[in-house]
């Protein structure tokens, strides 16, 4: 189906869900209808913006986020979602995606359009794209490694999925606004005539007040989250029976953690999701709740593996990164560069190839050890790295968070007992240091955008 088939179908259905709120925004609840009406007000704001034309909105999912961005839809613009709480980081993107119009939206009322100096050659993936006469979307990696890449996609293709009709739940969208996977999200509750609510911070204590104040049933988020959910004790203090489903994806799931979640939440389900900026958010189905083989694929996608990695084939699929190389095949198959074992239909997502560490020629995935790690007592966080070594080329390091240890030296010599008794020796841990802190920050750094 073509871009304005689309977003004439979302549309159509705004009319139809007339005053039930489609999103939650700083406490106040704002209609589908509000929604048309500020549609309505942009399209005669931005009717100068012309198809193929480069447009930066940096902003999070407030209404005015929104119904610009369905304005910039139907222009057939070429959309760059910059998240407004990250301004700061977003200045190389501007260059990056050759950005003609910035639309910062920070709020409801402080609003600003600014034109910027493009004196770029257009970069030849948006000649292809401009051509096909339909919009567009520019999505960045996180750039832990170096340069944030630009995945460049036709934006009418992803949103093809959501003329198929599914059940919308009440959903927090924790996923950022220039993720794919909050975007994803918003499409999907907006499709079905759901309700967004919106988040001011990601605090464990404030998100669970919300799941309570507003019966939040659908909660997509990610392990590091939820780690810090445990550690907070947050659900303890806030009436949390609403939820139906927690989805987690982003990053690897701790197995200790995933039984300790299938313990405490029995009657929720706990779904992991599979995503990348480069193919989108593909179907799954987590084998049971407290299993790490998810099956994924679903409709207009194949995977394969080749060489132990997980390969996947889209008609969706990226058109390409507009400031690196191609990560397709010659047979057009994406690299993921994930790691995987199989077991009949059903993956097991072992870490990023990048990820690995190479101990004298072995390979060791920091996220078997973590989870050997985390199944001590008084362990509650550990993150697992490599260092350079002269002569094994790398050696295997952990930092860890302990609860309540005096003698965190013995401690020490614990864990590498524990570590030999579970582990190939060469991944044990040779230097273990003991932290004051969880390393949330360390885990986001691994998190696949």
């Amino acid at each position: 189906m073509n871009a304005e088939s689309n977003i004439s179908n979302f549309l159509a259905d705004f009319k139809l869900f007339g005053n039930n709120i489609a999103v939650i925004y700083c406490g106040t609840g704002f209609s589908y209808n509000y929604i048309l009406e500020r549609i309505t007000f942009w399209r005669d704001k931005l009717n100068y913006i012309q198809a193929g034309t480069i447009v930066g909105i940096e902003g999070d999912f407030s209404p005015e986020s929104i119904a610009i961005l369905f304005v910039l839809l139907e222009q057939n613009a070429i959309i760059v979602p910059l998240d407004i709480n990250y301004k700061n980081k977003n200045e190389s993107k501007y260059d990056i995606a050759q950005l003609e119009i910035l639309i910062r939206i920070n709020g409801e009322k402080n609003i600003n359009l600014i034109t910027k100096d493009n004196k770029y050659d257009q970069n030849e993936l948006y000649k292809l794209l401009i051509n096909k006469n339909v919009p567009g979307l520019v999505l960045f990696t996180s750039g832990s490694s170096g340069e944030p890449k630009a995945a460049l996609h036709d934006f009418s293709k992803l949103l093809d999925k959501f003329n198929v009709k599914r059940k919308a739940l009440k959903t927090i969208n924790f996923l950022l606004f220039d993720h794919w996977g909050g975007l994803n999200t918003l499409f999907h509750i907006l499709s079905n005539g759901g309700t967004v609510v919106t988040l001011e911070n990601r605090n464990p204590v404030y998100v669970c007040s919300l799941i309570e104040k507003y019966k939040v049933e659908l909660l997509p988020t990610s392990p590091t989250f939820l780690n810090m959910l445990l550690l907070s004790r947050a659900y303890e203090k806030h009436k949390l029976d609403s939820l139906k489903i927690i989805s987690y994806g982003a990053e690897p799931m701790p197995e200790s953690l995933l039984n300790h979640l299938n313990k405490l939440f029995p009657n929720i389900k706990l779904q992991q999701t599979y995503g990348l900026i480069e193919l989108g958010v593909m179907r799954s189905k987590s084998e049971n709740n407290g299993s790490l083989w998810v099956k994924i694929g679903g409709e207009g996608f194949q995977t394969r593996v080749v060489d132990n990695m997980l390969q996947v084939k889209s008609d969706s699929a990226m058109i390409g990164y507009l400031n690196a190389k191609s990560p397709f095949t010659e047979d057009g198959w994406f690299i993921t560069g994930d790691t995987v074992e199989e077991k009949g239909e059903y993956f097991k997502i072992l870490g990023r190839k990048s990820e690995i560490i190479n101990v004298g020629g072995e390979k060791v995935f920091p996220q078997e050890v973590e989870n050997v790690i985390l199944l001590m007592d008084s362990v509650l966080d550990v993150v697992v790295y490599g260092e350079k070594h002269p002569f094994t080329g790398n050696i295997v390091c952990a930092k860890v968070y302990l609860d309540n240890v005096a003698e965190k030296s013995s401690y020490i010599k614990q864990i590498k007992i524990h570590c030999k008794e579970k582990l190939a020796l060469y991944k044990v841990p040779i230097k273990i240091s003991i932290v004051d802190e969880p390393f949330f920050s360390d885990r986001y750094k691994k998190k696949r955008k």
